[in-house]
């Protein structure tokens, strides 16, 4: 019998099946803390509930770059190794965020990267990409350093858009195949602005006056989220939602995420600290009543061979059948139980089309 996953959603279903949360960590204390919370929260939740990116970009001292990328490799290679050690239900999601294309160092990055660990990595992070030229350019360097790596399958791109010009050509850039998700990079959007966007607007604490959430309020930053968010939904990608910086304020993370999610239409956020992670899959969660619904409706269609179903007087087709059937990928994707019914779906790494630890 075929897969809810390949009835309603067909060609879109590997584009947006990523986890919530995308973790950095550039130091090598923290990347390596990092992994290891990946890998215990892997084995609580049967799922990899977050990616960890590597930075290169922030993390790499300068004058270090090439010594910090190599131990980048060996952090991704030595994650893959842990995990079959271990056993653990699926491979861990292991990123990193490169230097620009225009950086001195982004080829040795890309060669040392993707040559030594191009097996090991779920997808590499460009940053500050203006144009669709320089996805290209990525592309060209990644596919070159991925061969020589023996690696088959394309390696996923991310992309971040910090400047204005970057969120003009949002749609043309999400619309690039190798393009998977693209993420807002407010600090640099608003350091862009020369002083014509208040610090206020990298904040996400309450406004002293308005009470409203610093980088929800400013037309436009919320221009840019919007315009980068639309872009992506348009074209089948993944839209990743800009950083918090206020990390020990637990109540302004969870509702940023909220607010991401909910108002702005971001299925994925950036994690910086480890306190995040598990704030940002709650707020992105479904609650436990929509994963109840949404599992009794998708029961129903199934019975009905996926014909249109009356359900507590309302009328379901394939239409809202996908919608539903994203509130339980979501539930999954966040470590929520799910209902009995459904748990066989979520059961197989292969039915699920995240990939087994590589042997």
């Amino acid at each position: 019998m075929a897969h809810p996953r390949d009835i309603l959603l067909g060609a879109q279903a590997a584009a947006s099946f990523l986890p919530v949360c995308d973790h950095y960590s550039g130091v090598e204390l923290r990347m390596r803390k990092s992994l290891q919370l990946q890998a215990e929260m892997t084995a609580e939740f049967g799922a990899c509930v977050f990616d960890v990116s590597l930075d290169c970009e922030d993390g790499a001292p300068v004058g270090g770059e090439r010594d910090h990328a190599q131990m980048v490799v060996a952090l991704a290679n030595e994650a893959q190794a842990a995990a079959r050690k271990a056993a653990l239900p699926v491979a861990p999601r292991v990123a990193v965020r490169v230097h620009p294309v225009d950086h001195a160092a982004f080829e040795a990055d890309v060669a040392t990267i993707v040559g030594g660990a191009g097996q090991a990595l779920c997808h590499l992070m460009i940053p500050k990409v203006e144009t669709v030229a320089d996805v290209e350019r990525a592309v060209a360097a990644v596919d070159a350093a991925a061969r020589g790596a023996g690696r088959a399958a394309p390696l996923p791109l991310q992309v971040l858009l910090e400047s204005p010009a970057a969120v003009h050509r949002a749609f043309d850039i999400a619309a690039h195949p190798r393009v998977q998700s693209i993420s807002f990079g407010l600090m640099d959007f608003v350091s862009a602005h020369g002083g014509a966007i208040p610090d206020s607007a990298m904040s996400s604490r309450p406004d002293s006056v308005s009470g409203e959430l610093g980088q929800f309020t400013h037309p436009l930053v919320l221009r840019a989220k919007l315009e980068i968010a639309s872009a992506c939904h348009a074209h089948g990608k993944v839209p990743s939602h800009c950083v918090v910086t206020e990390f020990s304020d637990t109540e302004a993370m969870k509702a940023a995420a909220r607010k991401a999610s909910r108002e702005f239409g971001y299925t994925r956020m950036w994690s910086i600290h480890p306190s995040q992670i598990r704030p940002i899959l709650e707020a992105l969660a479904p609650s436990g009543a929509d994963i109840e619904r949404a599992a009794a409706i998708i029961a129903a269609a199934e019975s009905a061979q996926w014909a249109p179903v009356s359900y507590e007087g309302q009328l379901h087709d394939r239409a809202s059948y996908r919608y539903f059937w994203q509130v339980l990928e979501r539930a999954h994707q966040t470590g929520r139980a799910l209902p009995a019914v459904m748990q066989a779906y979520f059961a197989s790494p292969a039915i699920l089309k995240t990939p087994a630890v590589p042997a």
